[in-house]
Formats: C-alpha cells, structure tokens, sequence
C-alpha cells in the first residue's frame, strides 16, 4: 500500500519534472546539444584550415624607409605571392604626429618570381618621418 506522503512526492516530482523520465529526456537533450556542438566546431576548423591554404596567398613585409627631401619618401618593401598574379598596394608616409602626409596606391605587375623587393616613392604634403606599407590586395 502506498502512503499518502510517497503519493504527495511522486505528484510533486512529476509537476517539478524530477520524474525518472524527464531525467531520460533532459539527458538526451545534452548529448545532443554537445554532439551538435561538437560538429560545428570540428567544421569550423576544417573551413578555417583549407581557406588558410590557396595559390593566391599574398604576404607584405616592410623593409625599409628613406626621406629623400621635405616633399618625398621613399619605401622598400618585400612581397610574396603567386607567380603570374597582379595585386595591389597602398604606401603610406606619415610625420612625427602619426598622421598621413603621403598615400599612393600602386599596381603590381605579375612576375616569374614569388618573392621580390620592390621600392616606391611617395609625394607628401610635408616632411615625413616614416614610409610604409599599409596595405595589399590581390587584382
């Protein structure tokens, strides 16, 4: 027989969802959240290592940088990127504040090489301190 303080905590167990079935199904419901997880993040890092890899990956490393007078910059720079491939650039010469006095956009021509030097000049509207790079694109 079954007393009436057992019948009172199997009615509250069931209104609260603490019955044995609700345990199953919640259970249930988190191996499926993490598995779910789980494979987004395992997609996640197969995307991001195949778009890390390409042919037309493009790397700029600055070199070096010379003031030629009050109006002209000179900047030395080292690309690397596919052979046969245009891409684009944009130097920059900036004063002792940090602020852009120069900006040139320039067209890269394909090469036979993959990594060369290469040396622009950039005009600017007064002295500069620095020249450099601020940044590459491909065509």
């Amino acid at each position: 027989m079954v007393s009436n303080t057992q019948r009172d905590t199997s009615v509250l167990d069931e209104r609260y969802g603490r019955a044995p079935r609700v345990r199953k199904r919640q259970r249930r419901l988190g191996w499926i959240a993490g598995v779910t997880i789980a494979l987004i993040f395992l997609a996640w890092v197969v995307w991001a290592a195949l778009d890390t890899v390409g042919p037309a990956a493009l790397d700029v490393r600055d070199t070096a940088h010379a003031v030629v007078d009050e109006r002209t910059v000179e900047v030395t720079f080292e690309l690397s990127i596919a052979t046969g491939t245009t891409s684009y650039c944009a130097v920059q010469a900036l004063n002792d504040t940090f602020a852009v006095v120069g900006w040139k956009v320039v067209e890269i021509p394909p090469s036979d090489q993959r990594t060369r030097s290469l040396t622009e000049t950039v005009t600017t509207t007064e002295l500069a301190s620095t020249g450099l790079i601020y940044r590459c694109w491909l065509a």
